[in-house]
């Protein structure tokens, strides 16, 4: 058989819309919008909150601790700050008859002298500033009640979010799985699996980040930037303008981030795919390295490998290292403009020093949500990155089966395979024009050299391909017009290399159907021959197998293969060279679990030993793709062609 197989280059994809990626992540979001509603909802809260935390800074200024000028003794226009002071009050009316030269008379109230109070005690200062510290109290405490809403609202959203993005990711992981359950060997086969497991891992992962950093929190940041601009207009409008100046470079430079972070990010996921997918294949084919000493050619392959993600790490930082110093020398300039010009309006009187400190305060926050946007655009792009490939594979439907079609209820009466022909690259035929039937309870023995088409012919059956002309029938209907799961309910086949799963023994043999009694999985163990390994097992049925049944020799890794062909009671078995990797000893326990398990059944059975063969109905001689005799042994034996020499090499 033909394919891509091996370490295979990722390529980049074409450039895609951030706008249009999101647009199809939105049927993921849909199932779970009620949680990301609250979300944005509490992000609306957490915004107004940190709005208000300012402005109660700036009113506690200019109330109680520096109160503007309008505020108290209006009446009195010399320009002068002065406190007003309620004589009534315990204490008051003694100090002032005291310090006569420190206040005026206005109606019914003392006004006193800010600068005149440096001359009083501290004591006599907290007598005459009693309304003001109470006030500066009941602030602070408001302030506190803020600070522990801010809390709480902050926790209920990350919380709210954290939920939203593992429903929203296991919704897409289980998504994508079903997808690559469904395609074709050819998928498979030019994708290495350390490529599609990093799909379904750190992909799917970095999409953690974009739900939980920037679809709520790119909402919040947006309505912060929106309410801190509108603070400061209507604080100072003229300060406003000063800062908002440096705003065009700050556009600039993230516009020229944005560009160059998305290809750094695309880089480092293509080459985190290809430094899974040599590692992969690296460990699974360790034995064949250590074998023909090929360590320093594996390492030198790796390494090469892994200075490319350093060097796109390093593009990576790069970007960083110059965006975020630039976005936080502009805030510090936007500060120094404020401080300078606010300064000035301060001792000119123009504006009161609650205001500059809430100015301040804004332009504070004012940049860091610039920040943040910049840094969940950072996020988004390697978010993208992996939604891009995500899509690939999601929008790859080679050799993908319809699950619908008609059920299969009956059993399987007849096969046909009418002018078959396939390849596996385009124009190099595997198959070529191939037909014969096979009629229920009859076995049809395939013959001929590696690459003849032999293993192909089993694989168009299953559907694990399509072929790419002529028909193939099941009970006289094209095999595309049944359900695949129907079909392959009655089809069991025993490979020439099984796979066996890291589960126990008994989820081996049960893989795929129902369970079945005890009593009767040691039945068919007895059938199959490999009663006697099972009972060797630490636990019996219950025992886990290691991966891919290596801790058993491949003889017995057949026999059990051929106890699941038992357990699935299928109408047709097909053995695929069963017995090519097996010495004298177990072929023939094999051979005897073999005859067990044909009984009375429909078979297929693929083979290089002619002995396999020769108790077939009917043999396949397959040369070149091309069916080149077909017969049973004995008429091919009289016709001394090309299965009468491979007989009599085999004999030699």
């Amino acid at each position: 058989m033909h394919g891509d197989f091996g370490h295979i280059e990722e390529g980049v994809p074409g450039r895609i819309a951030d706008i249009q990626l999101l647009r199809r992540l939105l049927p993921f979001l849909n199932p779970w919008k009620h949680l990301l509603a609250a979300a944005v909802a509490l992000s609306i809260v957490l915004t107004v909150l940190d709005l208000a935390l300012p402005y109660i800074t700036k009113e506690t200024i200019d109330r109680y601790i520096v109160p503007k000028k309008a505020d108290a003794c209006a009446g009195i226009s010399d320009g002068i700050r002065r406190l007003a002071v309620d004589p009534s009050r315990d204490g008051a009316a003694e100090i002032l008859r005291k310090h006569p030269d420190i206040w005026v008379e206005e109606g019914d109230r003392a006004c006193v002298a800010f600068d005149r109070l440096g001359e009083l005690s501290t004591e006599e200062t907290r007598v005459l500033r009693g309304t003001d510290l109470s006030g500066v109290t009941r602030m602070s405490l408001l302030f506190l009640g803020l600070i522990l809403l801010d809390f709480l609202f902050n926790f209920l959203q990350q919380f709210t979010m954290e939920v939203a993005a593992q429903r929203i990711m296991h919704d897409l992981r289980m998504t994508l799985m079903d997808h690559l359950m469904s395609l074709g060997m050819g998928f498979f086969n030019r994708n290495p699996v350390g490529r599609l497991v990093t799909r379904v891992t750190s992909d799917i992962q970095n999409m953690d980040e974009l739900f939980t950093s920037v679809v709520v929190f790119v909402f919040k940041d947006v309505f912060l930037l929106t309410g801190i601009a509108l603070m400061l207009l209507v604080i100072q409008w003229k300060l406003a303008l000063i800062s908002f100046g440096v705003l065009p470079l700050v556009v600039y430079i993230s516009i020229r981030f944005s560009r160059r972070a998305r290809e750094a990010f695309r880089t480092l996921r293509v080459k985190t795919a290809e430094i899974n997918s040599r590692f992969s294949e690296t460990v699974s084919g360790i034995r064949v390295i250590q074998l023909f000493r090929s360590e320093a050619a594996q390492y030198r392959r790796f390494a090469r490998i892994n200075h490319e993600y350093y060097e796109a790490g390093m593009q990576q930082l790069h970007v960083f290292a110059l965006f975020m110093p630039a976005i936080e020398v502009l805030g510090m300039t936007a500060t120094a403009l404020i401080v300078f010009s606010g300064g000035r309006d301060v001792l000119s009187g123009r504006i009161t020093i609650g205001e500059l400190v809430a100015f301040l305060s804004y332009i504070k926050m004012f940049f860091r949500p610039i920040r943040d946007i910049a840094e969940k655009y950072n996020i988004l792009q390697n978010a993208m990155s992996s939604a891009e490939r995500l899509f690939q594979i999601l929008d790859t439907h080679e050799g993908k089966l319809d699950t619908k079609g008609i059920r299969l209820e009956g059993p399987i009466e007849r096969i046909d395979f009418d002018g078959v022909s396939f390849a596996y690259q385009p124009d190099e035929w595997v198959l070529k024009d191939v037909s014969f039937s096979l009629p229920k309870g009859r076995v049809l023995a395939v013959v001929g050299a590696t690459g003849s088409g032999k293993t192909t012919l089993i694989h168009l059956l299953v559907q694990l391909y399509e072929p790419h002309s002529g028909t193939i029938r099941i009970n006289g209907l094209p095999l595309q017009q049944w359900s695949p799961e129907s079909v392959r309910r009655r089809i069991a086949l025993v490979s020439q290399d099984p796979f066996l799963f890291s589960e126990s023994l008994r989820k081996n043999l049960l893989h795929g159907i129902e369970p079945i009694p005890d009593e009767r999985l040691w039945d068919i163990l007895d059938a199959a021959q490999c009663r006697t390994l099972a009972e060797s097992l630490p636990h019996g049925l219950d025992t886990v197998l290691s991966e891919g049944g290596l801790s058993i020799s491949s003889g017995e890794r057949q026999l059990l293969s051929i106890a699941r062909a038992f357990a699935r009671n299928a109408d047709l078995i097909i053995l695929d060279e069963a017995t090519s990797y097996v010495d004298a000893h177990t072929e023939k326990r094999i051979q005897t679990a073999i005859e067990n398990l044909l009984k009375d059944r429909t078979a297929i059975l693929i083979a290089h030993r002619l002995a396999t063969a020769r108790s077939a109905d009917h043999i396949l001689v397959m040369g070149a793709g091309r069916i080149i005799e077909e017969g049973n042994h004995d008429t091919l034996m009289a016709k001394e062609g090309v299965y009468y020499r491979m007989h009599q090499i085999g004999q030699d």
